[in-house]
């Protein structure tokens, strides 16, 4: 039982990005804005098959995160922000790193993931750690497309 508990414990800290989850003002703003400053830092030049990599995997850690995280949180709680992190990092795949484009990405990403277009909102019946990972990941899509567009009609 005592590895049950500690292993809800650790899913509980990836699920929230250790403390940044906690903060009691917009958890997952901070954890977007984590999200692009690990980008900025250390993914940004990344050949993007690199960089999908990287996604994809924490992509099912955070299902599997947030799945267990639940259990101690309850369902879809403010305090999970690795699917902010997921979805950010889905806006910014197709960015350059003109500091404009990265700021718009952080906003446009907030934006759709605040507003839940058709079908994010819906997405959201989804049970689980995909229930709470969904959402994001398609907002960061809607977000990848817009930046995309963006970019085509700024740069050319």
């Amino acid at each position: 039982m005592k590895t049950d508990k500690s292993m809800l414990k650790l899913r509980v800290q990836i699920a929230t990005i250790g403390p940044v989850g906690r903060l009691p003002v917009a958890p997952g703003t901070w954890g977007s804005a984590l999200a692009v400053i690990i980008w900025w830092l250390f993914l940004a030049n990344l050949a993007i098959l690199q960089f999908w990599l990287i996604i994809i995997m924490v992509l099912i850690i955070a299902v599997w995160a947030s799945h267990g995280a639940e259990h101690l949180l309850g369902s879809d709680a403010r305090s999970i922000i690795i699917d902010e992190v997921v979805g950010q990092w889905i806006a910014l795949a197709f960015c350059s790193t003109h500091i404009m484009l990265v700021v718009s990405a952080f906003f446009i990403f907030r934006l759709f993931d605040i507003w839940k277009p058709f079908p994010i909102k819906q997405s959201q019946n989804i049970r689980g750690g995909l229930g709470v990972v969904i959402d994001d990941v398609l907002a960061g899509a809607y977000s990848a497309l817009v930046l995309v567009i963006i970019q085509r009609v700024w740069i050319g």
